[in-house]
């Protein structure tokens, strides 16, 4: 281990280097920070650290809280794969990789910069090199080398624009030299930084960030997956997530009360696509408040008969929070108050900002109240006895987003022009249909509608709402009452819900773009039918005239108080790693290529100080919807808000493997058929298959979109039905490749180079991956195509669906007629995959399907797999099972621990690759109770043994001549090691 060394000189290497930065940065640079250290510490044989930082330890560091630190073994550094080197003067430092001398990282050539508010550090790179990660982006899987710039600063990001910053950050990178081997390096940095790649003074990787220290973790690898397993343990293992989990979900922003999603939920059930999880979105909330329920369409009675209904039916319920908490009187908000749980401006105020319940308050995540309060909102909404019984948490909206433009002076006028809180629909008063198989509070209840037509012209951005004496109608509050629909103007049109044989007031009031309302002098009334008769009908003239178009401006003030915002960041105490004293916490003297504009527009003030000290400046980026570094020990991800197009659907694929893969977040997906805009039936066909291979299935859009539930097109739910049976069978192969991730780091997913480094046709290869470390996914990526052309590398694979053998070459291949209710998949030789013996309506109900476990010989002949089995739910497993599966020379054996007993056994066996010459009639099995293989081809008489399950010799297994297969019946129970002779089969 080197020990620390005091470094003064890098305050002149900064000046040195003051003529090759632009021009535009000169006037606003602060001066250099003086006495640096250098620690390096050879932590693992495999991990190197390196950090360069201020001697007084003021300038702000990640605090342990965010990212616990990996423990330093401190090896001996000459059995490091790695090896450090410096250079004094002027200072540079680089990693070589021991067993081959390859440079890995080198910072000579280039000056590094070391300021309050400004670091830079160069490293070179080879020509033209195969980089991957530095997330979260939609470009390319393989990050381009030429005048490319990637920005790491959390922002709402609506649409995943290519080429900007995006929710999350991730400052990792995978190098990948193919023969050579793959490194890894980790900046642990939260500051906004740009990394810019280029190949203008040869080539050379650059970070430009504007706060923080240099803290680098160097992975030797040198493997890919290597790579990836040494990632996970610098930042930690990614979390097992429920069994159910990966079932198939269903939300969308837009639905109308309880009666609506029952509906979605009975409509699933009777076109046989199986949901094993319900979602709303923020519609269940009263007027957008967290914590609360709309008491007029998703009242607690109706939400209670609903969920049981759901856990009756094995199936599973989530709902959306937001952190920011509405600015009203109510008991979110003054208990967040009264545990000092917000962020407040520097004189004490809490912050405002605007997000959809409108003026909003900010949770302070590191004031020592807001844990403890945030926990007793949870338990207290949330709680199964008396509240909303949820089976798990969505969180959305926390980069912080905030609508209000920076500097946002008048939240309230902001959140008045702009309509948040959004208006509700018009509230129901019972299901207008009967829904199949729930109660009777959800059936049609005994009701008069009406259809009210009203004749207005308005300008653009006016409304029509209509106000009454009916609780339907907001029963004299308007803020309840619902808004008219102008698709034909100048008619206006709302079919309300009323009570029967009942005289209702009500009038039309205008809706101005400022938040005002303009109302009629007089009410009108009508008097309702009986119950559930023809809709009556009113055509009526507004008496009002149109209003004056208000300009929606947000501040009226662009200056800021002083005593609102301290712009300077006032001197810190000595050593407490919370940032240097003067900094320009707003405009910071480099700006980053933040798409958002400036530091703070869109979301929270950059100069607000939390209660520990730590500013937003330093923080923004690890308080996010997305995540930083080291998230997925806790989280999963869902990739935000995209669009309905075969961009996006493309895209999707990349995304997720930089998030399973790179990032340890392996419970990933994208919102499938799309989030914004209009999907269509082969768009959505094809996109029900290829999120039936995302970690996180889940269909998903906006309000105002067209409803997209797969059960809305024949090819759609023609495409579900078989996505979700192969998914369901394979569902205990992907969760075991959870479980080992979650154990080694190793990923559930993967890109092509990761099975096959030095084949480099896989290196940029983006939209074709590995699910699990067998199941090759292929889709296709061009719209209204049927056709796709893949590359099979040199090995030998088999068709998912027949079985049958296809031997890659190394070369491209072209499927033809690939209908758009299915994906090309394939099976990697050498795998052996537990499948269910058949799918299920529920992830409850496939867990009592029997195995049939799938040997596919690779080209020595071998194979080999794995199966872990828990009861799927508990933080804390009682019980697991932790099996393995080898097959060599005709020989399959199963081993392990056996803790777990899932009550199920393993019915078949199948064979792939077979060659029917090969001798089958000693297909047996033994065993032992000791958890060691068996030997014999006839087990024992039973007592406490194996019996003969397969009969005098064992079965015989079925040949099938068509796929190469031979199938044997088993019925071996999964709590014993055995042996079975399944004959030679076929070497490749």
């Amino acid at each position: 281990m080197f020990a620390p060394v005091l470094l003064t000189l890098l305050a002149s290497a900064s000046a040195a280097v003051a003529g090759v930065v632009d021009s535009s940065l000169l006037s606003k640079r602060a001066s250099p920070v003086e006495n640096l250290k250098l620690v390096v510490e050879y932590q693992t044989e495999q991990r190197l650290h390196v950090k360069i930082y201020d001697a007084a330890q003021q300038v702000y560091q990640v605090p342990e809280s965010v990212l616990p630190r990996p423990p330093n073994g401190a090896v001996d550094d000459q059995k490091s794969d790695l090896v450090f080197s410096m250079v004094n003067k002027p200072f540079s430092f680089a990693i070589t990789r021991r067993s081959n001398g390859d440079v890995l990282f080198n910072t000579s050539g280039s000056a590094m910069i070391f300021e309050s508010q400004y670091l830079r550090l160069r490293t070179q790179l080879p020509v033209s090199p195969h980089l991957y990660g530095l997330g979260e982006s939609t470009d390319p899987f393989m990050l381009n080398t030429t005048n490319y710039t990637r920005t790491l600063w959390s922002r709402d990001a609506y649409g995943i624009p290519p080429g900007t910053n995006l929710y999350g950050n991730h400052p990792v990178y995978f190098d990948h030299r193919g023969s050579k081997g793959t490194h890894g390096v980790f900046f642990l940095n939260s500051n906004g930084m740009d990394i810019k790649i280029n190949n203008t003074a040869g080539q050379y990787l650059e970070y430009n960030t504007i706060g923080g220290v240099f803290d680098f973790y160097f992975l030797s690898g040198p493997s890919p997956k290597q790579v990836a397993t040494q990632y996970a343990q610098t930042v930690g293992y990614a979390a097992m997530m429920p069994y159910w989990g990966f079932g198939f979900h269903n939300c969308r922003y837009g639905y109308r009360d309880v009666y609506d999603i029952a509906e979605v939920v009975a409509n699933y059930s009777a076109a046989n696509i199986p949901l094993e999880t319900m979602w709303t979105d923020i519609d269940y909330m009263d007027m957008r408040k967290v914590f609360t329920l709309d008491p007029l369409r998703f009242p607690l009675h109706l939400m209670r008969e609903f969920i049981d209904y759901l856990h009756s039916h094995q199936q599973h319920y989530v709902v959306m929070v937001d952190p920011a908490v509405a600015y009203q009187n109510y008991p979110a908000f003054n208990d967040g108050v009264q545990q000092n749980a917000f962020l407040k401006f520097a004189n004490g105020s809490v912050y405002k900002g605007v997000v959809w319940p409108g003026v909003t308050a900010f949770p302070d995540w590191f004031a020592p109240g807001t844990q403890g309060y945030w926990n007793g909102e949870f338990d207290s909404f949330f709680s199964a006895s008396t509240g909303v019984d949820i089976d798990a948490l969505w969180i959305d909206m926390n980069e912080a987003s905030n609508f209000c433009s920076y500097p946002c002076t008048d939240p309230e006028g902001y959140a008045r022009a702009n309509g948040f809180p959004p208006r509700p629909p018009p509230a129901r008063l019972g299901s207008p249909r009967p829904i199949a198989g729930f109660p009777a509070d959800f059936q049609p209840q005994c009701t008069a509608q009406v259809s009210f037509n009203v004749n207005a012209s308005t300008y653009f951005g006016e409304n029509i709402i209509i106000l009454g004496s009916s609780v339907t109608l907001g029963n004299g509050d308007i803020t309840q009452a619902p808004g008219m629909s102008a698709n034909n103007y100048p008619i206006w049109n709302a079919v309300v819900d009323l009570p029967t044989d009942t005289t209702v007031t009500y009038q039309y009031v205008r809706s101005e773009n400022d938040g005002s309302y303009i109302y009629e002098k007089t009410n009108r009334t009508i008097h309702t039918g009986a119950c559930n008769g023809t809709v009556q009908t009113v055509s009526d003239t507004i008496t009002t005239t149109q209003g004056t178009p208000k300009s929606k401006r947000d501040a009226v003030d662009s200056s800021v108080p002083a005593a609102l915002h301290p712009y300077l960041m006032e001197r810190q105490s000595q050593g407490n790693m919370k940032g240097l004293p003067g900094r320009n916490l707003i405009d910071p003297p480099y700006m980053i290529n933040n798409f958002a504009g400036s530091l703070s527009n869109k979301t929270l003030n950059t100069d607000l100080v939390h209660a520990n000290g730590l500013v937003e400046y330093d923080t923004h980026n690890f308080i996010t919807r997305s995540t930083f570094a080291g998230a997925g020990r806790q989280v999963g991800h869902w990739l935000g808000d995209n669009f309905s197009d075969w961009d996006h659907y493309r895209w999707s694929i990349f995304e997720m493997l930089e998030f399973a893969a790179l990032f340890q977040i392996p419970m990933v997906g994208s919102d499938v058929c799309g989030f914004g805009g209009v999907t269509n039936d082969i768009l959505c066909a094809r996109w029900a298959t290829l999120g039936a291979f995302y970690p996180f299935y889940r269909d998903h859009n906006e309000n105002g979109s067209p409803p997209q539930e797969f059960y809305r097109w024949p090819l759609v739910a023609e495409a579900a039905r078989n996505a979700i049976d192969s998914r369901y069978r394979l569902l205990d192969y992907i969760y075991t490749a959870l479980y080992h991730q979650n154990q080694t780091g190793e990923p559930l997913l993967s890109p092509m180079f990761f099975s096959y480094p030095n084949d480099a046709n896989t290196f940029p290869l983006q939209y074709q991956y590995f699910y699990g470390d067998s199941i090759l996914v292929a889709p296709v990526t061009e719209e209204n195509s049927t056709s796709v052309d893949i590359y099979l590398p040199n090995d030998q694979f088999y068709d998912f669906y027949t079985y049958a053998p296809v031997r890659g070459n190394g070369a491209m291949l072209s499927l033809t007629n690939v209908a758009y209710t299915t994906i090309p998949l394939y099976i990697k030789g050498g795998s052996i995959i537990p499948f269910r013996s058949s799918s299920a309506n529920t992830t409850t109900e496939l867990r009592t399907k029997n195995f049939n476990i799938v040997v596919a010989p690779g080209l020595d002949g071998a194979a080999s797999g794995r199966l872990y089995l828990d009861e799927g739910d508990a933080l804390a497993q009682p019980a697991t099972s932790v099996i393995s599966f080898k097959y060599s020379r005709g020989q399959l054996s199963m081993s392990g621990t056996f803790g777990y007993n899932p009550n199920v056994v393993i019915a078949t066996v199948t064979l792939l690759g077979a060659n029917q010459t090969a001798s089958y009639n000693n297909g047996g099995y033994g065993g032992n109770n000791d958890g060691k293989n068996g030997g014999n081809d006839v087990g024992n008489d039973g007592n406490g043994n194996y019996a003969d399950y397969g009969g005098n010799g064992g079965s015989a297994g079925t040949f099938n001549a068509t796929s190469s297969t031979m199938a044997y019946t088993v019925n071996a129970p999964l709590t014993k090691a055995f042996n079975m002779n399944l004959g030679g089969g076929r070497k490749f």
